[in-house]
């Protein structure tokens, strides 16, 4: 009986031949610390199937274990734990660490920004990437799309949002920039992991929050509690992350570092693809199953402050000069770029239906 080789596999044969010598080598065990309460939906899925190309394409000889937030108990404790070698991979999202360093926030989205299409376009091809690498390098860290939710939603309100002086206090889980907009028109963001956020709006520990979109909200039940539903505008493009330890991928052989690289973003284009589906077919079946669910856009007085508050703090950090600066004026000058042919391509599709 012949040996079942997966497709994937065949597919990198040309660059991963298995070989007699291969095949005595000592099996690499790995493990990756994740953001995520254990099985948790889309985003786990993702790692768990760029675990599980690893293993075909290595022929057995590459494994990886998966430790969720359930068994670590840091759910915004990755960085430093593929900082530290204590794991050699990590997925969460990058604009968690900007404690850590501020530069590390611009590489998930940001507020009125790119959307999918076009972050991807600058990071694989404009230079994004080489940014990413300036920032993580001296982390020791390797950083790699994860996985893009695509344009996600403005967030659950247990009240609704009539003027700016209804954000003022508001207590709010949103983290990244579109917080430090938050924060400076008087709101008090603040970051909490996925798997306490339900809890947190039901005590008003938190009085609003952002999570994903259809594909992840509803499924965690905050209509219960907070019914006003917004649409977005501060992530339109929420890139995840896999983050490897540079030592540790460096002591890698070529072949399972290019494995590694491959099954990292046919993991994250997963995530994308599922993400959008996911949202498709819940927001088709909110109206019946959840009629409770009133979906709102910001007025346009609340939206003129949220982009004068976002530019007025996109110059302030940009005058700190330095890597921030260049990733700045990087993003900037390709979304001026990209929104032209966006506008002509898909933006005019639309209007014309």
């Amino acid at each position: 009986m012949k040996k079942y080789i997966a497709p994937i596999a065949i597919a990198l044969a040309a660059i991963t031949p298995f070989t007699s010598v291969q095949a005595a080598e000592k099996v690499i065990k790995w493990r990756l610390a994740e953001t995520w309460p254990t099985n948790f939906p889309i985003f786990g899925d993702a790692a768990k199937q760029m675990v599980k190309n690893v293993d075909e394409m290595s022929g057995g000889r590459f494994k990886i274990t998966i430790d969720s937030r359930n068994k670590h108990k840091a759910a915004l404790g990755i960085f430093d734990f593929v900082k530290s070698g204590q794991y050699q991979m990590g997925h969460s999202a990058s604009y968690y660490w900007k404690g850590k360093d501020i530069n590390t926030l611009f590489f998930t989205t940001m507020p009125l920004g790119m959307i999918t299409a076009e972050q991807n376009a600058w990071y694989y091809y404009g230079g994004g990437e080489e940014l990413a690498r300036k920032v993580y390098d001296k982390h020791g860290i390797l950083s790699f799309p994860g996985g893009n939710t695509g344009n996600q939603m403005g967030g659950w309100f247990k009240k609704e949002i009539n003027s700016v002086d209804d954000l003022k206090g508001l207590k709010m889980r949103i983290p990244g920039f579109a917080g430090e907009v938050l924060a400076k028109l008087g709101a008090k963001p603040t970051n909490i992991p996925p798997g306490e956020l339900y809890t947190a709006l039901e005590r008003n520990t938190i009085d609003a929050l952002e999570w994903v979109g259809p594909s992840l909200d509803l499924r965690m039940g905050f209509h219960k509690i907070a019914p006003f539903y917004y649409t977005g505008w501060h992530e339109p493009a929420t890139e995840l992350q896999f983050m490897v330890n540079k030592k540790a991928f460096e002591k890698l052989p070529a072949d399972l570092q290019a494995i590694l690289k491959i099954a990292i973003k046919e993991a994250a284009f997963q995530v994308t693809s599922q993400s959008y589906h996911e949202s498709a077919v819940n927001w088709a079946t909110m109206k019946s199953e959840y009629p409770n669910i009133q979906v709102k856009s910001f007025p346009d007085s609340v939206m003129a402050e949220l982009k004068k508050a976002n530019n007025e703090l996109l110059a302030e950090f940009e005058a700190r000069g330095g890597i921030t600066a260049e990733i700045i004026q990087s993003q900037r000058e390709y979304l001026q770029k990209s929104r032209v042919w966006t506008d002509i391509s898909d933006k005019a599709y639309l209007n014309n239906l």
